[in-house]
């Protein structure tokens, strides 16, 4: 991706495009995705978790719906 300064285009202005670009583009994304490389969790584990979390989430709208929290 490029870009270049226009004409009579102030530094900040400048930045604001430029930002706005890598945002749309999705390099910043991107960029911090593959910061951390993680081993790939096996089948089991991430399902496993899968089911924790949708259980907790589960106790959560029934406490919701109690008036608990």
């Amino acid at each position: 991706m490029e870009l270049r300064r226009k004409e009579g285009e102030s530094v900040s202005g400048f930045l604001y495009r430029f930002n706005k670009k890598m945002q749309q583009g999705g390099v910043l994304r991107e960029a911090k995705k593959r910061r951390f490389k993680s081993r790939p969790a096996s089948r089991l584990k991430r399902k496993l978790s899968a089911l924790h979390r949708n259980q907790k989430n589960r106790e959560r709208e029934v406490a919701k719906k109690l008036v608990i929290i």
